[in-house]
């Protein structure tokens, strides 16, 4: 199958922070039938998921899926499972919002940390990426760079992200304020796809840069 016949799946993580010893505390993935994610509640308390599975649905572009674990060893397992499983490399592309670039990102370089720090294998294998960061300025997004505002300048809906900075997301891990962290990730994953189905529509395809995310001996 050719590039401009791969659907994106979005892909976002939420940390704990930025110091040597933070952790993923969600991760998720936005595709065609939804949105799946992954909560590492860090063992801090127990956690009603129905009731969580119940607010993410109404926000849901589909059916919200959502995976509870207690640490982040787990939930790098998880997002292997999901990636391994879910991902193919015939029919999507993985997509983010300055995950990679040739110059920096932040998603993927952290991941790599995490899964590499655990012991665990790279699971990103022969699937293509196109960071939607490296998209902004085919368009004029009145000099905004970032994601909610490029997002608030092309689409304009509402979301349902309860948060004015992302780092408060770093907060509500701390305090247990589960729903809000998984909203906010929910709410980035969704603005990431609708950028890149608006890309797909007005962008031209040399644009989109894809690589692919195998490494070569893996």
């Amino acid at each position: 199958m050719s590039d401009s016949q791969l659907t994106p799946v979005a892909f976002d993580i939420e940390t704990s922070g930025f110091d040597a010893d933070a952790v993923i505390t969600v991760a998720g993935f936005a595709h065609g039938l939804g949105e799946s994610l992954i909560l590492n509640t860090g063992g801090h308390s127990e956690v009603d998921r129905n009731t969580l599975v119940r607010a993410l649905d109404e926000e849901s572009t589909g059916t919200a899926q959502l995976d509870i674990v207690a640490d982040e060893g787990e939930l790098l397992e998880e997002v292997a499972s999901f990636v391994t499983n879910q991902l193919d490399g015939d029919t999507h592309y993985l997509t983010a919002f300055n995950g990679e670039t040739w110059n920096g990102g932040f998603d993927l370089p952290f991941c790599r940390t995490r899964f590499l720090q655990h012991g665990l294998r790279w699971p990103f294998g022969d699937i293509a990426y196109a960071d939607m960061i490296q998209l902004v300025d085919r368009f004029n997004t009145h000099d905004h760079s970032d994601l909610v505002g490029v997002y608030d300048v092309l689409v304009g809906e509402e979301t349902c992200d309860p948060f004015d900075d992302s780092a408060e997301a770093v907060d509500a891990f701390e305090t247990g304020e589960w729903l809000s962290l998984c909203q906010h990730n929910l709410a980035d994953i969704q603005r990431t796809r609708k950028l890149a189905e608006l890309a797909e529509q007005f962008v031209a395809r040399s644009d989109f840069k894809m690589k692919n995310l195998q490494p070569p001996r893996r």
